[in-house]
């Protein structure tokens, strides 16, 4: 039997799934690894610690399915993006790798924007916000020059995966676009960016596709993770992306409404040139000269999670939810804006925090519950609005893929937020499907990825909207809108 392995570097554990060209999944596999914080807005990881767990997922799925051990024909990965691996001459970390939810940058940040000015969204199409990597490039030129000093090159989580692996170093378009550095259009490390902040581009990788070959696992390699033979590593992508592909998002109309902790709301852009003045995040997808749009809401599933830890810690999430059946629509005027750690997209403010707003007398936990749901469904939607008024895009049907796909009402009220069909995967594996996808094409089984999706992604049920609740909805986000501007300031 032949397989494709995907790896998924996550924030807290690396995703292992070995899948059969017919998109079988035949084993997945789990590691964890420690974050490290060592003051208030500090989040770093040591890169060891990934392939620590990459070689420990490994082993574990080769002695369970022992014949991949010959099997396994491609590997690829998708990672956590923005996060700064930063290297020396021979190739030895220099220090903890600087995570995508560390916000000790604002002030480097601020030093971009003012520098950039226009060009900072005309060449990368992003704003700058402390997750991406130039920031953390420049904090540490700044904090910590004798590391600054040595560095020779500069990789992304996935990317040090696949150098690890093969003994090369690229990275592809789908992460370099999270970058702050990346020419979005022009598909090349911007000189003038470089330039501005006196980064020499040669620690820039090469810049490569998602199911470009980067070689093969080294053979000494080889026998201590289980495998033989030659098994040729793909570059992958960046988890957003990947996570859109394994939901089979490799079209433009359909949507992606995915509830983890954060919240996306993600579209498929054929072209590069949609101007949406960085309000949304646009990137590189890891389907071959196309792109994607996205909006983030920082608290999705952390908002529920909050309110069940603070007011149901004894119960389950089924438990918690039962009870929103028989609250109306719009919760009898509670309205929830879930900015417990401020929000992305978008209102981009890291100051402002979460509310209830117009509690009554007459209300019950339940409508504070379903408000918290509708709360979070507002906010994805206002992603929805972004792309539709900007870019003209009509949304018919939505993939719901997380802790949002879990629960029967949800997603109907998802369905009649958004005034769409949402639909459900028939199994869901997040990015780890979409970097098994991309080796699938990488060695050849698909010609490209809407020719894997149409073969190995499959979907469970459809949720219709139902019109009545529609036209109530718009009634209560109009309301949910008028939230934001009317207490920031009160935030500041």
């Amino acid at each position: 039997m032949s397989y494709v392995l995907g790896l998924d570097l996550g924030t807290g554990s690396l995703k292992g799934l070995l899948m059969t060209k017919d998109g079988t999944i035949v084993a997945t596999q789990f590691a964890e690894y420690p974050l490290i914080t060592p003051q208030a807005g500090y989040s770093e990881q040591n890169p060891l610690e990934w392939l620590k767990a990459a070689e420990k997922v490994i082993q574990m799925i080769v002695k369970e399915i022992p014949d991949a051990a010959t099997g396994i024909k491609g590997i690829s990965f998708s990672g956590q993006m923005h996060s700064l691996v930063l290297l020396n001459k021979k190739n030895e970390v220099l220090r903890n790798a600087i995570l995508w939810n560390d916000v000790r940058t604002t002030e480097q940040c601020r030093e971009i924007t003012e520098t950039l000015k226009e060009d900072l969204i005309s060449i990368t199409k992003n704003r700058a916000l402390e997750g991406f990597t130039l920031p953390k490039l420049l904090w540490v030129k700044e904090k910590e020059p004798e590391i600054w000093q040595q560095v020779e090159h500069f990789l992304l989580p996935k990317d040090y995966l696949g150098y690890w692996l093969t003994g090369n170093q690229q990275m592809e378009y789908s992460d370099a676009a999270g970058t702050l550095l990346l020419d979005v259009e022009e598909k090349c490390w911007s000189k003038k960016i470089v330039d501005a902040f006196d980064i020499e581009e040669r620690i820039c990788p090469r810049l490569v596709y998602s199911t470009d070959c980067i070689g093969a696992v080294r053979e000494e390699l080889l026998e201590r993770l289980g495998l033989q033979g030659e098994i040729k590593v793909f570059a992958g992508g960046a988890d957003n992306a990947c996570a859109a592909v394994g939901a089979g998002i490799v079209k433009e109309g359909v949507g992606l409404a995915s509830i983890g902790t954060s919240g996306v709301f993600l579209s498929y852009e054929e072209t590069g040139d949609k101007q949406y003045d960085g309000d949304l995040h646009y990137f590189n997808h890891v389907a071959k000269d196309a792109y994607y749009s996205m909006g983030v809401t920082l608290a999705a599933g952390h908002s529920l999670t909050w309110y069940k830890n603070t007011f149901a810690k004894n119960e389950t999430y089924d438990e918690l939810l039962e009870g929103v059946t028989n609250i109306p629509v719009g919760s009898m005027e509670l309205y929830f804006t879930p900015y417990i750690v401020g929000e992305r997209t978008p209102h981009a403010d890291s100051k402002v925090r979460g509310s209830f707003i117009g509690i009554d007398i007459n209300h019950t936990r339940d409508h504070f519950t379903r408000s918290v749901l509708e709360g979070i469904t507002f906010s994805l939607k206002d992603s929805q609005i972004l792309m539709e008024e900007k870019a003209g895009k009509s949304f018919k049907k939505i993939i719901s893929v997380g802790g949002g796909a879990k629960n029967k009402e949800w997603l109907q009220i998802q369905a009649d937020i958004f005034d769409a069909t949402i639909v459900t995967m028939g199994t869901e594996q997040g990015p780890a499907m979409g970097a098994a996808m991309l080796a699938a094409v990488g060695i050849g089984w698909f010609a490209d990825l809407k020719e894997c999706a149409a073969e190995v992604v499959t979907y469970k049920e459809e949720i219709h909207a139902i019109p009545e609740n529609v036209e109530k909805y718009k009634h209560s986000y109009k309301k949910y809108r008028e939230i934001y501007p009317a207490t920031k300031n009160f935030f500041q």
